[in-house]
């Protein structure tokens, strides 16, 4: 009995030393912040948006130095490629060309590495023209807005037929004009129009 007595006095003490033991080697550090994701033009480098013509690539074999190299993407869409040949690129990511090279290499050369990464994205632009302050062509990163192409352009003319504003897109290898309300969008009344790569803005004059 007694010495039943001194377990049942012993079991709280020995549960306190286990609870101070336990708090004392809890890991207090704060939480890992969770990784910073890439912007979208990081992303585009090696995988992302699609090769046009006019986009620079690096292409890089490991251990073959003879066939890394840069490259323009020709307006037929087609690189010049050592033992390849004209290799189409045009539409394809930057993780699918790699692949497209690494296959035709894979002819000639044992299991090769390639990897390619985009220099510059000169496919990926708008075109802004007609009644706006600063004509010009402008590089696509992510979605452009009607407002912030017309915005980049300088904004309207007092000519501008705002209303009017017309914006010429490829879709399924077919031009279509598809007419955009921008100040309609501007003060509200209508949504917001996301444009394209390769899109042509063009801004009329009124007559009014």
């Amino acid at each position: 009995m007694g010495s039943s007595r001194r377990s049942s006095r012993l079991l709280p003490a020995l549960l306190a030393l286990i609870a101070l033991h336990v708090a004392c080697h809890a890991d207090t550090r704060p939480p890992a912040p969770p990784p910073t994701p890439a912007s979208s033009a990081e992303r585009a480098k090696t995988s992302g948006g699609s090769l046009g013509p006019g986009d620079v690539v690096e292409v890089r074999v490991f251990q073959e130095p003879e066939h890394s190299g840069t490259w323009r993407v020709s307006p037929e869409g087609t690189i010049d490629y050592p033992l390849c040949g004209k290799v189409p690129l045009s539409g394809r990511t930057a993780s699918s060309a790699a692949d497209v090279l690494g296959e035709c290499l894979s002819r000639y050369l044992r299991r090769p590495q390639v990897s390619v990464l985009v220099r510059e994205y000169n496919s990926q632009k708008i075109f802004v023209f007609g009644e706006v302050q600063k004509p010009g062509t402008f590089p696509v990163d992510g979605e452009v807005s009607i407002i912030q192409a017309i915005t980049l352009a300088g904004g309207f003319t007092k000519l501008a037929a705002k209303n009017n504003t017309l914006v010429t897109r490829v879709v399924d290898g077919q031009e279509r004009k598809i007419r955009v309300p921008v100040e309609d969008i501007g003060v509200g009344r209508e949504r917001n129009f996301l444009l394209q790569a390769g899109d042509i803005v063009f801004v009329p004059e009124s007559f009014f």
